[in-house]
């Protein structure tokens, strides 16, 4: 405990850990329910009118109704995530129970983020293709709790309280702040927003091609050919592949997705 309280207490960085606890769990049990229930969805079989059987099965796992109306998720997500806000708000609580309201803040964010594609779309597409955004949405959710957590500064860097590092740190500060912005433009939403908590992230991000849809691509590469050319090879079809296969395995497969061939 001495080590907890002197690298993690002491530097303020419980909350920070606590959420992410939170957030990943929260995420890992409530994916594995939606895929339990789909599986079961998937398997069970209306009763045949003669016989009566392939009834479907009674179990805990399912959705949840009330009145009749399918309640997402989502919905007791952001429900945790304002309470807990107005909490810390109002009372700023010490430790323990900053770390208890981190730890369930962190939990409400993984519900609501976990159908960031339902507010996208404004449709219940939690399986299909487009459903595939709330992934997208959970790693850079991760990614950010997790640059926080090792990060003592939001923009990677302190000032000393003088003049002269004040004017260092401002410069420092709106110069890490364009670079995630040139992030966004290129087309790397996710990159952008890690970049703010992770300056080398932005740094790279930048300098690096955009994505041809990208506005920075439509404005800078109209007349390079070569380097929308570039770029249309590294965002090809083995780029979104890659990470087509990373959404499956976070998050499991979509209904549009092509099945997997048997072993």
């Amino acid at each position: 405990m001495g080590w907890y309280t002197e690298h993690v207490v002491d530097t303020g960085r419980a909350p920070a850990l606590f959420a992410l606890v939170g957030f990943v769990v929260t995420f890992v049990l409530v994916r594995s329910v939606t895929r339990r229930i789909r599986a079961r969805g998937e398997t069970d079989r209306p009763p045949s009118p003669a016989t009566g059987q392939g009834a479907r099965r009674r179990t805990l796992l399912g959705d949840v109704s009330i009145g009749g109306v399918h309640v997402h998720h989502q919905v007791w997500g952001i429900l945790l995530v304002l309470l807990t806000g107005m909490l810390e708000f109002r009372y700023s609580p010490g430790h323990p129970w900053s770390e208890v309201l981190a730890l369930l803040f962190g939990a409400g964010a993984a519900l609501a983020l976990d159908e960031f594609a339902l507010w996208l779309y404004v449709d219940d597409v939690y399986w299909s293709e487009e459903g595939q955004r709330s992934i997208d949405a959970i790693l850079v959710g991760g990614a950010i709790g997790g640059a926080l957590l090792l990060s003592a500064s939001p923009v990677g860097v302190t000032s000393d309280g003088s003049q002269s590092g004040w004017v260092a740190y401002t410069v420092t500060v709106v110069v890490h702040l364009a670079l995630a912005l040139v992030c966004i433009l290129k087309g790397k939403l996710a990159t952008g927003l890690v970049g703010i908590v992770v300056p080398v992230v932005a740094l790279v991000g930048a300098v690096r091609l955009a994505k041809p849809p990208s506005f920075w691509a439509r404005r800078r590469y109209a007349h390079r050919p070569h380097r929308l050319a570039r770029a249309q090879a590294r965002f090809g079809a083995r780029y979104q592949a890659r990470w087509e296969r990373v959404r499956t395995l976070v998050g499991g497969r979509a209904d549009d997705d092509p099945p997997r061939p048997a072993a």
